[in-house]
């Protein structure tokens, strides 16, 4: 019951204000070449609001649940009906074109938007998505490819492989036979673990060796039976014992009850001490490099989160 007033809350006055406002609200007059600022890096990583996040892990660029519209919902014509976003995303969705792979964790509209992957749509970049979500994206990829939990994908010398979170996947009401995946991706040097959505749940226990864990810590009240809440993220991150936590999912869409600032805050509390040492807290748009890699004679003076930290390589 309080989940349903949730949405009766906040949804009919996005709706009415999706039909209402014109689209493109936000307009950018220079698109930043997000991927190079990425490159030539051994991991590194852009936040990009919500659960969108592009990694480069050795030579290989990823996205992950991209998701640049300025609302999230149905798509009527050319508008998306649906919540908006707080804040502009940092960078135009073309800015992405060119990744060597997108991976979409489940189908709910904030993490698969369409309008977004059409824009960034390019032959040579491969998709990955769960079970019965290959027809949901756009056309105009080199491959789309379907993992189920358990199964893998080699690609240009990474391993991807699907863990089944404490989620579920429905894009609409009535298509819940949708799969929804978490991923670890893997080079010879680094493990990298892109959670996606999921409640509390020991399915990322018994990995090993990850440098860097992504964790969803809001849109917990009232659903925290889907959603950890950042107390339950800390927990998992300890357990899988990766070197550094980036928390996403907040701080983007008005999605649940909790106030923007408190799953921060919680984190922070959760964590005490450890909290400086083991979790990054970039701005939206900004490039965190966790390890440098070779350096590049035309290397671009980047943001980095981390630059003060003595433990970073």
């Amino acid at each position: 019951m309080r989940a349903m007033r949730s949405g009766f809350r906040r949804y009919p006055r996005a709706i009415y204000d999706s039909v209402r406002q014109p689209g493109n609200m936000h307009a950018f007059v220079d698109i930043p070449e997000a991927l190079h600022h990425l490159w030539p890096h051994e991991l590194a990583v852009m936040w990009l609001g919500h659960a969108s996040v592009v990694a480069q892990i050795h030579d290989v660029t990823i996205g992950v649940d991209p998701v640049l519209n300025e609302r999230i919902g149905l798509r009527m014509g050319r508008r998306t009906i649906g919540l908006p976003r707080i804040a502009p995303p940092p960078v135009p969705p073309e800015s992405l074109r060119g990744l060597d792979l997108v991976l979409i964790t489940h189908a709910h509209f904030d993490h698969l938007d369409r309008p977004t992957l059409e824009s960034i749509a390019s032959k040579e970049t491969r998709v990955v998505v769960p079970r019965r979500c290959r027809r949901l994206i756009p056309k105009g990829y080199a491959e789309v490819i379907e993992l189920s939990p358990g199964e893998t994908l080699e690609h240009a010398g990474m391993r991807i492989s699907a863990i089944a979170p404490a989620h579920w996947g429905a894009r609409k009401i009535f298509d819940r036979r949708r799969g929804v995946n978490a991923y670890v991706v893997e080079s010879d040097t680094q493990r990298v673990l892109f959670t996606g959505d999921t409640a509390s749940t020991s399915a990322f226990d018994n990995l090993e060796s990850i440098d860097l864990a992504v964790f969803g810590i809001g849109a917990y009240d009232p659903w925290e039976h889907m959603h950890a809440t950042p107390e339950q993220a800390w927990a998992m991150f300890q357990r899988v014992g990766a070197r550094y936590l980036l928390p996403i999912h907040h701080s983007t869409y008005e999605l649940s009850e909790e106030p923007i600032d408190e799953p921060m805050d919680r984190l922070r509390a959760a964590a005490g001490d450890a909290f400086d040492a083991s979790v990054i807290v970039p701005t939206q748009g900004e490039v965190v490099i966790i390890n440098e890699g070779p350096p590049a004679p035309d290397e671009p003076e980047l943001g980095k989160a981390l630059r003060d930290r003595p433990d970073i390589q």
